[in-house]
């Protein structure tokens, strides 16, 4: 900057030198007119002369004014480029001595850390790999901890979407799939004499069975089958009174809609006469004494229900003595364990008209008809749809699990159901941290006891859903197979 500005000064006053030294070269060389003789010429050229001489010192004065002047703001424009370049030079002065100091505070920093490291490592015991290696421990916990609830949630969003879409799934597998307890417990056969005897229940344009079909809610199928007509349907009560009303028909031998309708009401007058008689005799045989009489006509109507092929008023009466009996051994109440057992499915005699499970359905008409709510309880609670709270509701369902899962008792092998307990309980004993495995209610339910040191609460959840998926992919089943893991810590001491 310096050399630019002593060039430019060095310059102008260069050209103003120029400038004067020819003003005054062509001053002297201006030419002197001849003397003349006589008065006044010669006086004349030198008055011009003189006045030019002048006129060009007072302009070489104005123009050296006018070089000081240019002069003075060159140097005044150099000071300030001085002092600018001098403040400039500074900061850059203090830049370097910042630079140089952050890099001491980052040497210190580093030296520090470093130091830090080390005491911790000596206070610690550990180096930083090993405490690396804790890190990375602790993080893999947390994330498996996240990964547990995300699992659970994941799992509830399922279970919604689950129940909404599971009656359209069932819809269609029903109609793609028939298996043989389906024609055992949803088909009657009604023998007839002849063949002859098809075209009259049809009838002309097939008015007689329209009306058969509309009175009872049955399907009459009257195929190639020789002397037997089929009536298919899922309510048990219904399909009776169909088979009843054909019955009366063909003895009569009139088979027109208006005797139809007549005698599809005496078969019903007959049906709901012989279920009132069926559920009376089930309570006296299971000894629980007086029970309202619409208690005893649904537990008539389970005359008509199966499950799993076994009959579910059988299944009852028989819970009822067996719920009574170790009521007796446990010291618990033998009336409220015989009255909850006998009546503990007789929501499955409405499951046609009422919606929900059955036990709860079943609670809920317990109540309905002045049963204690001792009695509804137990009933509510032999599926564990609700919390047990009294030994005869744990006494029902022991009962119930013994009735059903009895040899014989339902359509299953006992080889194939030994094998499907075995399986069960080998799938969940593979997986670490558990103790015990105990397979329930004919193989629906499995219990996994695992050691509390080694499982906490979210590994048990993420336990129960590896050993579900195992099961799924491994057993094949009915239904669906509940898996509960039971974490349980205890601390014991004694006073001496």
């Amino acid at each position: 900057m310096e050399i630019v500005l002593a060039a430019v000064v060095a310059a102008v006053v260069s050209a103003a030198v120029v400038v004067l030294s020819m003003r005054t070269r062509g001053e002297r060389l201006a030419p002197v007119g001849p003397r003349i003789d006589g008065h006044g010429a010669e006086p004349r050229a030198e008055v011009l002369a003189g006045g030019e001489t002048e006129e060009g010192e007072s302009e070489l004065r104005a123009r050296r004014a006018e070089i000081a002047r240019i002069e003075e703001r060159l140097l005044s424009k150099q000071e300030a480029l001085d002092l600018r370049l001098a403040e400039v030079t500074r900061k850059e002065q203090s830049l370097e001595d910042r630079a140089r100091n952050l890099d001491r505070e980052a040497e210190k920093l580093k030296a520090s850390k470093q130091e830090h490291l080390r005491e911790l490592e000596r206070v610690a015991g550990l180096s930083a790999g090993q405490a690396r290696q804790i890190l990375l421990k602790e993080l893999e916990d947390a994330l498996r901890h996240d990964s547990a609830r995300l699992i659970r949630q994941v799992e509830e969003e399922a279970k919604r979407e689950a129940t909404r879409r599971s009656r359209n799934i069932l819809a269609t597998v029903m109609q793609r799939m028939a298996a043989g307890h389906a024609v055992e417990t949803t088909v009657s056969v009604v023998e007839l004499q002849s063949d002859d005897l098809k075209g009259r229940i049809i009838g002309r344009e097939g008015r007689n069975i329209r009306a058969l079909e509309t009175l009872t809610g049955i399907d009459f199928i009257i195929d190639d089958t020789p002397g037997a007509v089929i009536l298919s349907g899922f309510d048990g009560v219904r399909r009776e009174i169909a088979r009843l009303t054909l019955e009366k028909l063909l003895q009569d031998g009139r088979i027109h809609p208006a005797r139809i309708e007549e005698a599809y009401y005496q078969a019903k007058s007959d049906i709901d006469q012989h279920i009132m008689e069926v559920g009376e005799q089930a309570v006296f045989e299971a000894g629980v004494g007086a029970v309202h009489p619409e208690l005893a006509k649904l537990l008539g109507r389970l005359h008509y229900r199966t499950s799993y092929g076994q009959n579910v008023l059988a299944h009852s009466i028989e819970c009822a003595h067996l719920a009574a009996l170790l009521a007796t051994e446990l010291g618990a109440s033998p009336k409220t364990a015989r009255r909850a057992a006998l009546l503990h499915d007789i929501g499955k005699a409405v499951t046609h008209e009422v919606e929900g499970p059955h036990a709860l359905v079943g609670g809920e008409i317990a109540r309905k008809y002045k049963e204690s709510e001792a009695v509804a309880h137990a009933m509510e609670a032999h599926h564990n749809e609700v919390e047990m709270q009294t030994v005869e509701a744990v006494l029902v369902q022991v009962a119930d699990s013994l009735s059903g899962a009895r040899p014989g008792a339902r359509g299953e092998s006992l080889e194939q159901y030994i094998t499907r307990l075995r399986n069960l309980e080998e799938i969940a004993m593979r997986h670490p941290g558990v103790e015990k495995v105990h397979a329930m209610q004919a193989g629906r339910e499995v219990r996994v006891i695992v050691s509390p040191e080694d499982i906490d609460d979210d590994a048990a959840a993420l336990l129960s859903h590896q050993i579900a998926r195992d099961v799924e992919k491994e057993l094949e089943y009915p239904g669906q197979i509940k898996v509960t893991v039971i974490r349980e810590s205890r601390a014991v001491d004694y006073a001496k």
